[in-house]
């Protein structure tokens, strides 16, 4: 699959607006984002992209917190000649060094890793940063931040990749969804938002954020009618018999194909 938006490992690394570019392109249009671990081993964690990726997920995430990074590197090299076949987008967690050392077009960030202006000081201008929120709060923040190019909120249900965080529900994606509605609406720069009120910023609509945490096949329909429109799934993936076939479905879910 080539449609113009990768570019060769060699033209990543020598950076270039047409990399960004490329990849915020495919960004815009990206539905559906795994996040994976390493326990299925190097040759698995290969299959596993494939399949997913045949599927229709736009972005692969290896997130392992036990790993170590060289094993983190390891992977994801591995995985980037995979991501450039189906035109998708290789994420690392966390680590900018990771990042960097890995070739990825995207690290993603929690609220406690390094501060977006940090990161791109690391990673330069051409790698997408994402952020995860857990509150409208931070999901304001995150979207204010010119260096964030995307963010996630959740988790909204219960899930055990992230134990000690409590679910927040449906209402932290559907207030962004309507903020953003409002926002285009009214063209105003400050809009309330239950007890929140939203700074001075440009539209919400500009800046993709997708929905995490417990969402499955059989959620999708709850999370939509938020006015969220793009997930991060896990389990729905990772656990599946077949990835390949589950993916298609959450695609279709998705998007109404």
């Amino acid at each position: 699959m080539d449609d113009g938006r990768r570019g060769s490992s060699g033209e990543r690394r020598r950076g270039g607006p047409a990399v960004g570019r490329r990849r915020r392109a495919r960004l815009a249009d990206a539905r559906l984002y795994v996040c994976t671990d390493l326990s299925r081993g190097p040759e698995g964690l290969v299959r596993f992209a494939h399949a997913v990726f045949r599927g229709g997920v736009d972005v692969l995430q290896v997130r392992d917190k036990g790993a170590e990074a060289r094993a983190e590197v390891a992977a994801l090299r591995a995985l980037r000649p995979v991501a450039d076949r189906y035109g998708a987008l290789l994420a690392a967690n966390d680590r900018a060094d990771v990042a960097v050392l890995a070739d990825v077009d995207v690290l993603h960030l929690g609220q406690g890793d390094l501060t977006s202006h940090d990161a791109r000081s690391l990673v330069g201008p051409d790698v997408i940063l994402g952020r995860s929120t857990r509150t409208l709060a931070q999901a304001l923040t995150a979207h204010d931040d010119p260096e964030i190019d995307y963010f996630c909120t959740g988790p909204i249900w219960p899930t055990p990749t992230k134990p000690d965080r409590p679910a927040v529900g449906l209402e932290p994606p559907r207030a962004v969804a309507r903020h953003r509605r409002e926002v285009a609406r009214t063209d105003t720069d400050t809009e309330p938002i239950g007890a929140v009120t939203a700074p001075s910023h440009p539209a919400l609509g500009g800046t993709p954020f997708f929905a995490i945490g417990g969402v499955d096949l059989a959620r999708v329909p709850e999370v939509l009618a938020t006015g969220a429109d793009r997930i991060v799934v896990v389990r729905a993936l990772t656990q599946a018999r077949d990835p390949e076939a589950a993916a298609r479905a959450l695609r279709a879910a998705v998007t109404g194909g």
